[in-house]
C-alpha cells in the first residue's frame, strides 16, 4: 500500500532526520521511496516541511494537497498551516507545545496553542496529541522529540504511519550515532505508548 506522510515543524526540532528515518525504514523492506524538504530558514527557527512518499511506483516526491495519509506536526501552528495537505479522514499526530516560528515573531504575531489544536480537531479526521515535553524530560534530552513523535505515529491505531516501531528502531541504528541509540530507543518506546494512550479526538 502506498503511503504519504508530511512532517512539519520549526528549524532545530529534527524534522528532516525524522523523515530520513521513515524513508530508511521503508527502503529496508523494499519499498520505492521519494522524499523532499522545504527547509527555508530552518537554521534560524523558520518553518520546515518534509514530504515522504513510499510504496510501489512512486514517481514524485511531493505530496499533493489533500493527499497526505498522516501529518506529523512538531508544534500546533505548523499542524494547522499544513492541514490543506491532509486527505479527508486523515490523521494528525501533533506535539502539544507551541514553538513560535521566527516568521511569526518578526511579524509581531502570537497564537494560542489550545486554539490551534481545537481547530485541527475540527478539520482532521483524527488528531492524536502528544506531550512531547514530558517524554523528552523522561529521556533527559530535548533532542528526541522527533523520534518520540515517530513512535506515537507508528503505534497509533489503524497503522496510520505505515511503518512500525521495530522498523524504525532498525533505521535508528543505521542512521544515528551508536552512543545515542539507547536514548532514541527509549524515546521511540515512550512515544509509542503515548500514541496508544494519547488524546485522540
Amino acid at each position: 500500500m502506498n503511503r504519504d506522510c508530511l512532517l512539519c515543524g520549526v528549524g532545530g526540532q529534527g524534522t528532516v532526520l525524522a523523515s530520513k528515518l521513515i524513508a530508511s525504514a521503508a527502503i529496508n523492506r523494499g519499498d520505492d521511496v521519494r522524499t523532499a524538504e522545504t527547509i527555508g530558514m530552518a537554521q534560524r527557527g523558520g518553518c520546515v516541511v518534509s514530504h515522504v512518499r513510499w510504496g510501489r511506483a512512486i514517481h514524485s516526491p511531493m505530496i499533493a494537497p489533500g493527499g497526505a495519509d498522516v501529518i506529523i506536526a512538531f508544534e500546533p501552528a505548523e499542524a494547522v498551516r499544513c492541514l490543506p495537505y491532509l486527505k479527508p479522514g486523515g490523521t494528525v499526530v501533533v506535539n502539544q507545545k507551541a514553538v513560535q516560528p521566527v516568521t511569526a515573531t518578526l511579524g509581531g504575531g502570537s497564537y494560542d496553542a489550545g486554539a490551534m489544536l481545537a481547530y485541527a480537531r475540527q478539520k482532521a479526521g483524527r488528531v492524536i496529541e502528544i506531550d512531547g515535553d514530558a517524554i523528552c524530560t523522561r529521556c533527559g534530552s530535548s533532542r528526541v522529540l522527533n523520534v518520540a513523535l515517530l513512535g506515537a505515529a507508528a503505534a497509533a491505531a489503524a497503522g496510520v504511519l505505515g511503518v512500525d516501531t521495530q522498523e524504525l528502531e532498525v533505521a535508528i541504528r543505521q542512521r544515528v550515532h551508536p552512543r545515542f541509540h539507547e536514548l532514541n530507543r527509549q524515546a521511540l518506546a515512550l512515544g509509542a505508548a503515548a500514541g496508544k494512550e494519547g488524546i485522540a479526538r
